[in-house]
């Protein structure tokens, strides 16, 4: 982009979801006003904050369920031959993703169904409508 042309709203990074949240007004209000006296940027800004604080707060509870459910944290990628190769081994998988769990898009519903015995993601799941489709009695 050139040094003399300003991006006047970034394009969301290809790491997040969007989310929809109804506010009273009152509170929306009490968003408005701290936006309007300069502690946060925007109403994003100043929500981004509130659930990072909140989630810092709550950090011990959320690593002790973490290790409790078993929960892989972060981003966890589910390649066609990762697939193939529990196909090959007669292993099912049990996906349990604690951020963002993605099966990649040349994974047939034939292969997902064949290899993943359950789905349980707290974030979101990527991957094709089809193998959406075809896991959907295995998705928690």
């Amino acid at each position: 982009m050139p040094a003399d042309v300003r991006e006047l709203r970034p394009k969301p990074a290809a790491d997040t979801e969007k989310i929809t949240i109804n506010l009273g007004y009152v509170d929306l209000g009490h968003v408005d006003l701290m936006v309007q006296e300069g502690f946060y940027s925007n109403r994003t800004d100043f929500i981004r904050t509130a659930i990072r604080n909140q989630l810092e707060r709550h950090a011990d509870v959320v690593k002790q369920s973490t290790a409790r459910k078993s929960l892989e944290l972060g981003l966890r990628n589910y390649s066609r031959a990762d697939l193939e190769e529990a196909r090959r081994t007669g292993e099912m998988l049990h996906i349990n993703v604690l951020g963002l769990a993605s099966i990649a898009q040349d994974v047939t519903a034939d292969l997902a169904r064949a290899t993943i015995g359950s789905v349980s993601v707290l974030g979101a799941l990527h991957a094709s409508p089809a193998v959406k489709a075809a896991l959907a009695d295995r998705i928690r």
